[in-house]
């Protein structure tokens, strides 16, 4: 950690380690090994907001940081480890609105360092920032979720969460095989190999959950974005948004009310 980091951020950083070890020791003796290499992982997640700042030469906001390590955390400990993905149904949903606001507070931030660069000769409309700020957001929601879905196939895990339906539609269904979609609904049991699932209905393998998560995170690039747009058209009036802005030294000096 830097030393002139906010104290209130070194606070949230050292508690967040403290409780990964914790896990990551009761993990041990209860030799779950998987879930020890998580912890690592998570560890190891904590330090790159530090590391990308020295890296990059960019500031993370104190507020921005602090939601990047509780969003971590809350993933990989709270959300795998404690399984909060399964004890509270809108603990994902919740999370990937997080992630589409926050790549989109990258993106945003990435355009408007740029923009304010003395080196390059030229001026971003406040529009296109919004849509590049969308766009970035977007493709890395996208890119997670083709990670879930090969880690799925290859590792045999569940990371694209299963959601449990009552009806289908198919055009595989139809017996004319004239590409007519045909339904089934009311479904409230399957049974698998002679086994009934006891599920109360029809287990689909990840479709709704990777659609859901996309839209969670198209609300919340949408929002940053709009956000985005309005600082950009009144630079310096909106403490708020700044907040989410990684920036460079010398472009925050630059920022002057319009």
């Amino acid at each position: 950690m830097q030393p002139k980091k906010e104290k209130l951020t070194l606070f949230v950083y050292l508690i967040l380690r403290i409780l990964v070890l914790l896990v990551m020791c009761l993990q041990i003796w209860h030799q779950n090994y998987e879930n020890v290499f998580v912890c690592i992982l998570t560890l190891v997640l904590l330090m790159v907001p530090s590391i990308l700042e020295r890296q990059l030469k960019v500031q993370l906001p104190g507020p921005l940081e602090i939601i990047i390590l509780v969003f971590i955390f809350s993933a990989e400990i709270l959300g795998e480890i404690e399984s909060f993905y399964l004890r509270f149904p809108l603990w994902d949903t919740i999370l990937h609105v997080m992630n589409g606001f926050i790549a989109a507070g990258v993106g945003f931030s990435l355009v408007d360092i740029l923009n304010n660069d003395d080196r390059l000769q030229f001026q971003l409309s406040p529009v296109f920032m919004a849509l590049v700020a969308f766009s970035f957001s977007m493709t890395i929601g996208v890119l997670w979720e083709f990670f879930e879905y090969s880690a799925d196939h290859l590792l045999h895990v569940d990371m694209q969460k299963d959601t449990v339906i009552h009806e289908v539609i198919s055009v595989t269904l139809d017996p004319t095989q004239s590409n007519t979609p045909i339904m089934i609904d009311g479904i409230e049991s399957v049974v698998v190999n002679g086994e009934e699932l006891g599920l109360g209905g029809y287990l689909d393998i990840g479709l709704n959950d990777t659609m859901g998560d996309l839209f969670v995170n198209f609300i919340g690039a949408f929002v940053f974005s709009t956000l985005g747009y309005f600082y950009v058209k009144n630079r310096g009036r909106q403490p708020f948004l700044k907040a989410f802005l990684p920036y460079t030294r010398k472009n925050r000096s630059k920022e002057h009310p319009s």
